[in-house]
């Protein structure tokens, strides 16, 4: 069961490094990195319960927090052309 898990997770994975490669614009790209950045934390939580250790999810909620936090910046510098107010304005 846990392998199938895996298996589908790791099919996801390369749909989504395809819709990296060929995605029409950049936010599709950018939305494409972060659901890869989510598997990501599903695989990390799957290799913990498998293994029994419970700090493989403490591991992947701190990549879930980060992958958000990447994601919100990505798109503020896109859309504005900065992550913050220069010190001229």
């Amino acid at each position: 069961m846990f392998t199938t898990a895996f298996i589908a997770i790791l099919v996801v994975m390369f749909v989504l490094l395809l819709r990296v490669a060929l995605g029409p614009t950049i936010f599709d790209r950018i939305l494409a990195i972060n659901t890869f950045g989510t598997a990501i934390v599903l695989l990390i939580a799957l290799f913990g319960f498998l293994t029994a250790r419970p700090d493989f999810l403490d591991i992947a909620l701190l990549y879930a927090l980060i992958n958000f936090i990447s994601t919100i910046a990505v798109l503020k510098l896109f859309r504005h052309d900065s992550l913050g107010k220069s010190v001229d304005e």
